[in-house]
């Protein structure tokens, strides 16, 4: 809906409403205080007014804040858009909106637009001086009030002085330095004269700034610009240059001061005492103290404070009980900033008792402790071990809702309370600072964890865990104390020996995604998921410590291989036992015959073998009959060159298998291939056997049809000066000239009888090569 300029009154659709307030600047300056109001003879707008810029609130019944402001109002008017008006019970009205907020709200929520100040133009066709340092004293950020103030200058405004000083002043705090020495330095040219307050506040922002150089220009600009330098600019200067350390500046620029004939005051002493113990110049603090009296400048509590505070900071605190007596010989009444600066001395050359008994004093006088007493007197006692002390201080800070600044104090009492044995103590600290609205932190239930479980108090360390993880404590980014492994590891392992193991890793996750890689947890919560029955949960664990190159503990995989075990899954224990070794650890004899008699027993032969040659690999010689049986299953299943390579691995281990046993089971089952080529494979390498192994492999061979292969590893038995049965001999011979081998026969015929004894090794390998 738009601003209408038709004089016809029967259709317009806005009332004028003369409720909006409008706050006047509070300076002590006059200013033109005009009131604005609309007229249906004004030119007419085309830009639009949304019922949220004239009224944010639209519900009539609800009520519209007040922004505070520093001086009181001033009635004006403003357009509203017209609605069915509700009904407003009796004695209650509507709290309406300020003008200037409506414009601070309006430039936070829009972009600064030719729109958005058609908008402002549209509720304040003429600007005055009140309304204007209004708006730049309501606005959210330097931002808004710099184009305003720029702004509302294009509109045919006039800034005066306080508007000039508010924006020089707002763009100070904000650290834009430059914009607002623009500002001032461009005063002249818009009529405005420049004071001496103008740049006093620029001095001292710069001085913030950390822009000490900056200030001191500015300082010699009111020189070069007439304008007239007091007391005042002196005083902010002195305080910038002092803030720096920079004391020789100082001094130079207080005689010039002199010379000038500016005398100072007693603030100003204030400043250059405050700035001399802050360079740790006390000689010179204390001339300038000196020459205070004798330009007959009383010292005043701050004087007194500055000087005490300086003492007690290079520990001269003879000299600062001096002045506090002479504090209170000349009338003058110790505030609980000289108390404090007394008991911090004390406190910081072990004095505590006397801290306490300035403490006491302090109280009786009526002189309530700040939080900066209590943090310098806690500390004390500490060092002391004065708990009950301590203990008695806290629950006053508590019971007064007194915070301290410096939160590392409450960790320091919790573990000298826990370090005295008083472990109630210590958790009324924590109490104490829930109860205070202190963030508490990882550190501080981390101390009492700790003590908690060395004290055997498991359930109320339990509690303490079950807060931290509720409220994610741990992952805290604002936190400055870490919960230590002292803390975190007993509870671990407390959890996983009772069968809570799942709850012990939640909590200890917390301590991954801090990048936590402690070695001991990550072991116990392998133990707790193996004890319980859970070892995928376990492998899983142990997949990040390899994964982060954590070190693992040889009893945890034992665990975690017998966790597979139970649970029937001899795949994964053979899985765990690789990582075991893998990670440096050598397996137990027993945990290699419980893998390989698992993986035997679940048909998995060849699995088996690959755990058997780990075992051998690692110099482990025992289970034996185990390794029996798994060379067997393997020649048995026709895995004859694995089965020939693990036994050249024993032999070079010294573990000779036992191949008449071997020979025999193959032979009386029929597998001819696999005693063929393992008599063939003992033959080669020499090794001793029975002559009935010999006969054994020759029969199997015969009954399977097989004789050109018996007649080959006969002439290699006889070759090697082996014997077999004679009868076995004729057998095959007859059966080599059935089939029509009569050469085979022939040649076995006269070995057998002894013809070419001297002579046949060479015929004899020749003949049998060719017939195999």
């Amino acid at each position: 809906m738009y601003i209408s300029s038709a004089t016809k009154p029967l259709i317009w659709k806005f009332r004028v409403l003369s409720r909006v307030y409008r706050v006047p600047n509070p300076s002590s300056f006059n200013f033109h205080k005009g009131i604005c109001s609309s007229s249906s003879t004004d030119a007419p707008t085309t830009e639009s007014l949304s019922a949220e810029d004239l009224n944010p609130n639209p519900n009539p019944n609800e009520e519209i804040s007040v922004s505070d402001s520093p001086v009181g109002t001033e009635p004006t008017s403003e357009i509203v858009e017209e609605k069915i008006p509700r009904r407003t019970p009796r004695g209650t009205r509507p709290n309406p909106e300020k003008l200037e907020d409506v414009i601070c709200r309006m430039m936070a929520n829009r972009a600064w637009t030719t729109r958005l100040q058609n908008s402002i133009r549209a509720l304040v066709p003429q600007f005055d001086h009140s309304l204007v340092w209004n708006v730049l004293h309501g606005a959210r950020n330097w931002e808004h009030a710099l184009q305003f103030f720029r702004w509302v200058e294009k509109t045919g405004y006039s800034h005066d002085r306080s508007t000039h000083f508010k924006i020089i002043e707002i763009l100070g705090r904000a650290s834009k330095l430059n914009h607002a020495r623009c500002i001032l330095l461009d005063m002249p040219k818009k009529g405005v004269e420049w004071d001496e307050d103008l740049f006093v506040v620029l001095i001292d922002c710069y001085g913030k700034a950390g822009i000490v150089q900056e200030s001191v220009k500015m300082f010699q600009k009111m020189e070069e610009l007439g304008v007239k330098r007091t007391i005042k600019t002196y005083d902010v200067l002195f305080k910038v240059i002092m803030r720096r350390g920079r004391y020789m500046m100082a001094k130079r620029y207080f005689n010039s001061m002199l010379s000038e004939g500016i005398m100072p005051t007693r603030h100003t002493f204030n400043i250059m005492i405050w700035g001399f113990f802050l360079s740790l110049k006390v000689e010179t603090a204390v001339r300038f103290f000196e020459d205070m009296k004798r330009r007959e400048i009383t010292p005043d509590v701050i004087t007194y404070n500055t000087m005490i505070h300086g003492y007690c900071r290079v520990k001269k605190i003879e000299e600062a009980e001096k002045l506090f007596v002479e504090m209170k010989a000349g009338n003058l009444v110790p505030t609980v900033i000289s108390y404090t600066s007394m008991i911090k001395g004390y406190v910081s050359m072990g004095k505590v008792d006397d801290g306490l008994r300035l403490f006491d004093e302090m109280s009786s006088f009526g002189i309530k402790p700040n939080d900066i007493t209590y943090s310098t007197l806690l500390p004390g006692l500490c060092d002391a071990e004065k708990m009950p002390e301590a203990q008695k201080l806290l629950k006053e800070m508590v019971k007064r809702h007194i915070a301290p600044k410096d939160n590392s104090i409450f960790c320091r009492l919790i573990s000298c309370q826990c370090k005295s044995g008083n472990l109630d103590a210590a958790a009324d600290v924590l109490e104490g600072m829930i109860r205070l609205s202190i963030p508490t932190e990882a550190g501080h239930y981390g101390v009492l964890i700790e003590n908690f479980c060395k004290a055997g108090l498991y359930d109320r360390a339990v509690k303490l865990l079950d807060m931290v993880v509720e409220k994610e404590i741990i992952l805290n980014p604002q936190s400055s104390s870490e919960m230590e492994s002292s803390a975190y590891n007993p509870m671990i392992e407390y959890l996983c020996n009772q069968g809570q193991t799942e709850k012990a890793e939640t909590f200890f996750r917390y301590f991954l995604k801090k990048g936590v890689q402690d070695p001991v947890a990550f072991n116990n919560l392998i133990r707790g998921h193996s004890k319980e029955g859970a070892p995928d949960s376990a492998l899983e664990i142990l997949k990040i410590m390899v994964r982060r190159g954590v070190p693992s503990d040889a009893d945890a995989y034992k665990l975690l291989v017998e966790g597979f075990l139970k649970k029937g899954e001899p795949a994964d224990a053979k899985t765990a036992l690789d990582g075991m070794i893998e990670s440096g650890h050598l397996p137990d004899t027993s945990l290699f015959r419980s893998v390989m008699e698992s993986l035997l027993d679940d048909g998995r032969v060849q699995t088996a073998s690959r755990v058997m040659k780990s075992m051998v690999e690692k110099g482990v010689n025992e289970n034996m009959d185990l390794v029996a049986k798994i060379l067997e299953a393997l020649l048995m299943r026709g895995h004859v060159e694995e089965a020939l390579g693990r036994i050249e691995l024993l032999m070079n281990s010294d573990c000779i298998p036992d191949f008449d046993s071997l020979l025999s089971v193959l032979s009386e089952k029929g597998k001819t291939i696999a005693a063929l080529k393992l008599l063939d494979f003992v033959l080669e390498r020499d090794c001793n056997i029975g002559f009935s192994s010999y006969d054994k492999v020759l029969d199997s061979l015969l009954t399977a049809g097989k004789t050109l292969n018996a007649y080959s590893i006969l002439c290699k038995i006889m070759e090697k000066g082996g014997v077999t049965d004679r009868s076995s001999c004729e057998d095959l011979i007859r059966s080599l000239n059935a089939e029509g081998n009569t050469k085979q026969a022939d040649i076995l015929s006269r070995m057998v009888t002894g013809g070419e004894k001297a002579h046949g090794g060479k015929k004899w390998k020749k003949h049998a090569a060719s017939a195999s």
